[in-house]
């Protein structure tokens, strides 16, 4: 059987430089741009590998044919060029373009494919709308910065891969279709039609899986895998995403860490000609939480959060001493049930020289602190040797010693919250800190700042369930100085766990697991998951556990965010070929649809609509 017939390329359109002047080339692409200058057509060729500007003189003897065709031509046509290389003209090189020192003098042209008038111009970077976009992925990919992101990210998964089949670790794939565990977040869920009433969850994680593999004597696992959350859209966030699964055995927390340091030290080296340091700074949770007012701090500019506690009693602001009494109630009746409270707080971050902001500027961030439960934001401006505006006033007698205390210095702002609740104080302003480097120009894109984030609460109690919850999951091995005091003060207790923040965003998850039976049980109990659920929802993992299961420990990076990052986005969808929109929904393809009356009674399922009012 013939194959279909068309001028086929012998050279990609980012190849030809001033060496190929002579050759005869077929180029095959899309018109990224035509223009006529009377009689001499330039036609900006467009592929995958870059630009070539054909020249095509319409005018010269026996170009009928030319003309017709390039009358023709409009943006995104797929054409064939057949034509001579020959050098620009010297004023006319373009140092911009890899092949700015050549062009291709037009001999045939043939059009493979017209294409309608587009929806939106594609250029160095869209305007259109982001649902624009999604309904018409296909054609926002062939624009240069998408071409570039989706580069990217298939240089940083294979650096990944490279990396770690080098140093021992098996790639190994794990079920799509598993069991609905409680994991955090709703499960995406699939009807059995073989098996009526019942369903197939969509993993949240491999997380069960690749511990698993590790009872299974596979000892160094690693996967990019897709993993499914039912939750609320967002930024860095997806229905469906991608994350690199690792786990190992016989490892403790510094050989997880120091494994991932050395991956990214790799895929940054490979990919963007960056050189990281080997070792990555640490903060523990409660350090990050003070100083920061979050466990994923944006480390790329300074500006700490700062106790303004010991210099309240000497002021006469009302507001101030009234949370940190509230804060010690509180904290004395925590205590009094066995948990232990935190107290109030009154903390401040000096803004370096914004003494200028406006009281409009102001309430803005006093309202994004709002957001975060913060009851105002309080101010000083630092001028004159001394402070003014605000709640300066009731400071009068001690301004100097809070200027000292705080490095506040003349033309410096102050900005304070105060709570009964600590964490609210720590993190209220701590969102007001994240607006201010991005509102200030702190947060450079091609900067970047590691920092692990280790020693975090084991438990945290639920008030309105009236119960411990693990904080992160129930898998967490309690760290070993713990086990002996578990039950008496699990709000005491820290786990082995670990998170990588890179500039403000969390971007992998991990811990040492629990591996004995009788400590996982011990877990199950203080959350109050009882032997019969634990086994119904957890029996296969806590089973395979009897059978010599070894030490160990695993880590999640995500690679969406990670490949976000690395191109200076803030969206992972500019870094996923086909994301769904904000509302979990693909306007492509338009799905999530409905499906016919057949295919619901093949799974034995009916679907019942609310009435609207």
């Amino acid at each position: 059987m013939e194959s279909m017939k068309y001028m086929q390329r012998t050279v990609d359109c980012g190849a030809l430089r001033k060496s190929d002047c002579g050759r005869t080339v077929i180029l095959n692409g899309w018109v990224h741009r035509k223009r006529d200058h009377g009689g001499i057509f330039f036609i900006n060729l467009r592929d995958r590998y870059g630009i070539t500007q054909v020249t095509v003189d319409t005018e010269a003897k026996g170009s009928e044919e030319l003309a017709s065709i390039c009358a023709q031509l409009r943006n995104e046509f797929c054409i064939a060029v057949e034509g001579e290389v020959k050098p620009r003209p010297e004023q006319m090189v373009n140092p911009a373009m890899d092949t700015g020192e050549v062009e291709v003098h037009a001999l045939r042209i043939e059009i493979l494919n017209k294409a309608e008038v587009l929806p939106f111009q594609i250029d160095e970077e869209s305007n259109a709308s982001e649902e624009l976009r999604l309904k018409y992925r296909y054609l926002d990919l062939r624009s240069d910065v998408m071409q570039k992101r989706i580069r990217l990210r298939h240089e940083v998964t294979f650096a990944i891969r490279e990396w770690m089949s080098s140093n021992g670790f098996y790639e190994i794939e794990t079920p799509t279709f598993t069991k609905s565990t409680p994991e955090g977040a709703r499960d995406y869920l699939v009807p059995s039609r073989l098996y009526p009433g019942k369903f197939y969850a969509l993993p949240q994680s491999p997380q069960i899986y690749k511990q698993i593999l590790m009872v299974s004597g596979f000892d160094k696992y690693f996967q990019i895998a897709r993993c499914y959350r039912d939750e609320d859209a967002r930024g860095d966030r997806q229905p469906e995403f991608t994350q690199l699964d690792i786990e190992m055995s016989f490892a403790r927390r510094d050989d997880v860490l120091g494994m991932i340091e050395a991956l990214f030290c790799h895929v940054f080296k490979k990919t963007l000609a960056l050189e990281l340091p080997a070792k990555f700074r640490r903060l523990a949770y409660e350090e990050a939480m003070e100083v920061y007012g979050t466990d994923k701090p944006d480390l790329r500019f300074d500006m700490p959060l700062q106790d303004f506690a010991p210099f309240v009693q000497a002021g006469s602001f009302a507001a101030f001493k009234d949370a940190l009494a509230a804060g010690d109630a509180e904290k004395q009746k925590a205590q009094a049930k066995g948990i232990t409270g935190e107290g109030g707080g009154v903390k401040a971050i000096v803004v370096k020289g914004k003494a200028d902001y406006s009281r409009k500027q102001i309430e803005e961030l006093e309202a994004h602190a709002k957001i975060y439960r913060a009851g105002a934001l309080f101010w000083m401006k630092a001028t004159g040797g001394s402070l003014e505006g605000g709640v300066a006033k009731f400071f009068a007698e001690n301004a100097g010693q809070i200027r000292a205390g705080l490095g506040a210095e003349d033309g410096d702002l102050i900005l304070i919250t105060a709570d009964a609740k600590r964490a609210v104080a720590n993190v209220s302003l701590g969102a007001v800190r994240s607006k201010l480097g991005k509102d200030l120009g702190f947060c450079d894109p091609k900067k970047f700042e590691f920092v692990w984030i280790v020693d975090f609460p084991m438990f945290e109690f639920n008030e309105e369930e009236n119960r411990w919850q693990a904080a992160h999951h129930m898998f967490t091995w309690p760290q070993d100085q713990y086990h002996a005091t578990l039950e008496q003060d699990p709000g005491a207790v820290k786990g082995d766990l670990y998170d990588l923040v890179l500039n403000g965003y969390e971007l992998a998850s991990g811990s040492i697991r629990i591996h004995e039976p009788e400590l996982q049980k011990r877990v199950f109990n203080i959350v109050g998951l009882g032997a019969e659920e634990a086994e119904r929802k957890f029996g296969f993992l806590t089973g395979a556990f009897k059978y010599g299961a070894p030490p160990h420990g695993g880590i999640a990076p995500g690679l969406d965010r990670l490949v976000m990052i690395m191109a200076g986005q803030t969206s992972i969808k500019e870094v996923i070929a086909f994301p769904k929109n904000s509302f979990a929904a693909g306007p492509m393809e338009d799905c999530p649809s409905e499906i016919d009356q057949k295919q619901l009674d093949e799974l034995h399922l009916s679907v019942i609509r609310k009435k609207e009012d």
